[in-house]
């Protein structure tokens, strides 16, 4: 009888010579985004995508219909508070549009933060039993959200033809936008997502954060409101570029923020490589933290 070990599958021989590829070893510099090893795991990545994606809508009633309900609801409170009651200047454009579309790139980044944030976390049990690149997770608490922006997006072209709004060639740059957005996410995810297993109570933060954050960005107001002398500093908030972008891009709206827009832009740039470079360092301590 012949004792030799009978010969792998294809497929299982070239799943065994992927592994064998990826440096398991420690991070080298301050800034090693390892992709090789990120692609590795993609299949990883999109499972935990659709993980995300189902848990969220669970046993809900509703289901998928949150990601159209949330903004609208909000829109119908902004509209009656601050375009009814506050009148606040819109640029000729009527206010319900105006602060949907908005609501659109905040919604995206309010989710994604407020997943990130806890992804570490609610995953404690895959942490300390398996080794992957930790920063998986958060990266996919934020992808998933992209499906509720794609379907709310859709109810805001519907919106545009209402209103007879005719989008422009900028609408070519919306990606840009998006990509800004869930950049920031991904920025301040990674920092919230790491502190979270040292405190604990980040997670009682991250919603007073998120609150905050909303009023500090032109949503339910334009930021033509600001002094144009404080303009370029108030584009450190990045989600102030973010949402003046899409209005510029889906609504065209005159350009007069450009200054605003490049400074969130180089924000988010500062934001993502110091949240990298943080989560990067704990990432070796994770397992025995959490």
């Amino acid at each position: 009888m012949d004792n030799e070990t009978p010969a792998l599958p294809a497929a299982a021989r070239a799943a065994e010579s992927a592994v064998k590829e990826v440096d398991f070893g420690p991070p080298n510099g301050w800034l090693s985004l390892r992709l090789r090893e990120l692609w590795g795991y993609r299949d990883l990545l999109y499972f935990l995508i659709w993980r995300d994606i189902k848990v969220r809508y669970k046993q809900t009633l509703l289901g998928a219909a949150w990601a159209i309900l949330q903004p609208l609801m909000t829109m119908v409170v902004f509209s009656l508070i601050f375009g009814k009651l506050a009148k606040m200047p819109t640029d000729g454009i009527p206010y319900p549009i105006f602060s949907f579309t908005a609501l659109l790139p905040w919604q995206l980044f309010s989710r994604a933060l407020s997943d990130a944030s806890s992804s570490l976390v609610t995953s404690q049990t895959m942490i300390t039993k398996v080794y992957f690149p930790r920063i998986l997770l958060p990266l996919a608490s934020i992808l998933s959200g992209v499906v509720d922006f794609a379907i709310a997006l859709v109810i805001l072209i519907g919106m545009m033809f209402y209103y007879r709004i005719q989008p422009t060639w900028a609408v070519l740059t919306l990606p840009l936008f998006i990509v800004m957005a869930l950049a920031t996410a991904m920025a301040v995810g990674l920092w919230l997502s790491a502190l979270n297993v040292l405190y604990r109570d980040v997670k009682y933060v991250t919603p007073f954060l998120i609150n905050f954050w909303l009023y500090a960005t032109p949503v339910a107001y334009s930021s033509s409101l600001i002094p144009e002398v404080w303009r370029s500093l108030y584009g450190l908030n990045p989600l102030a570029g973010v949402v003046e972008g899409f209005r510029w891009a889906l609504l065209g709206q005159t350009l007069n923020v450009g200054s605003l827009i490049f400074v969130s832009a180089a924000a988010v740039v500062v934001l993502l490589v110091a949240g990298l470079i943080y989560f990067q360092r704990m990432e070796l301590t994770l397992a025995d933290m959490v």
